[in-house]
């Protein structure tokens, strides 16, 4: 393997086409597509300020790194690409990548970041002004995220999350086959639209959380006092602790809520739908069970 140390680059490709290359203490000054077309690269403790850095990149590692903000768009069209305990300032970075692995970084402008990617694992992370992170990104494996970004996971599919803070709203429109397990989920419109979505022990916050939802399934979540209207237009089957501001026409399901009630909604009575109460319902302190579709309820249409 080549080894390069303690060296200064700048300029457009100086490194182009590297292979099979060690970089430690290397600074990759402004310019474009320092390291384009390369292929098992290992980087340590270097700094990286010119764009396109890692484009069409077969294998590379970036360890102990830090990419300044005008390191933007620095990872694209690659595969097989790791960073451990890096620094990131650069947005817009990953597009059109298959197998990342993020571990223990920080991103602190992560504008338009993990863009049509396939294959993510993301651990211990921070990242930051993230609005759009991981659209149309499927194959996502994340544990232990501090999220703060809007419209995050809009259009992925097949993704775990666990034991993670997500601050944004407008999170996982359209999405598919998602689990996400032991988290904190603050933001309005969550999950509009989406198919197959468990939440397992989830706290969530925000107007009008999980509406329009296709085969739903709570889990033991509890809902802040600002979740109104949830799960309006939803198919669902939910097990929700603690107590619901409001609930607004699902469609189709098993609902079953520990606690106070604040407002039981139906405005479009539907025959696919029977509930035990209708209307408002307010002071309840037993457990409350509503059966959907299928089961006699004293709401019956």
């Amino acid at each position: 393997m080549i080894e390069i140390q303690n060296k200064e680059f700048g300029g457009e490709r100086p490194l182009y086409k590297l292979h099979d290359a060690r970089l430690e203490r290397v600074t990759i000054h402004l310019g474009e597509s320092s390291i384009k077309e390369s292929g098992n690269i290992e980087a340590y403790d270097c700094t990286f300020q010119g764009k396109y850095v890692f484009w069409e990149c077969r294998k590379f590692l970036a360890q102990n790194c830090h990419f300044e903000t005008s390191a933007r768009s620095s990872l694209w069209y690659s595969e097989n690409g790791r960073l451990v305990q890096c620094l990131v300032d650069a947005p817009k970075m990953f597009r059109r990548m298959q197998g990342i692995e993020l571990q223990d970084c920080r991103f602190t402008d992560a504008q338009e970041t993990l863009w049509d990617c396939d294959c993510v694992s993301i651990q211990n992370c921070e990242i930051l002004n993230a609005d759009y992170l991981c659209l149309r990104t499927d194959n996502i494996c994340i544990d232990n995220l501090h999220l703060e970004g809007n419209y995050a996971f809009q259009y992925s599919k097949n993704v775990e999350i666990k034991n993670s803070l997500l601050n944004s709203k407008d999170a996982l429109w359209d999405c598919e086959n998602v689990t996400i397990t032991d988290c904190e989920i603050n933001g309005e419109y969550l999950a509009w639209y989406s198919r197959g979505l468990t939440l397992i022990r989830c706290h969530i916050t925000g107007e009008q959380p999980l509406c329009y939802c296709e085969d739903l399934t709570l889990v033991d979540c509890t809902f802040g006092p600002d979740c109104n209207y949830i799960l309006e237009y939803s198919t669902v089957k939910a097990t929700i602790k603690g107590d619901v501001t409001s609930l607004r026409n699902p469609t189709s399901g098993n609902i079953t809520v520990e606690g106070h009630i604040g407002e039981l909604i139906i405005d479009r009575p539907s025959p696919d739908l029977s509930l035990v109460e209708r209307g408002v319902v307010t002071n309840q302190t037993a457990i409350c069970s509503f059966p959907c579709k299928g089961e006699a309820g004293r709401g019956s249409a």
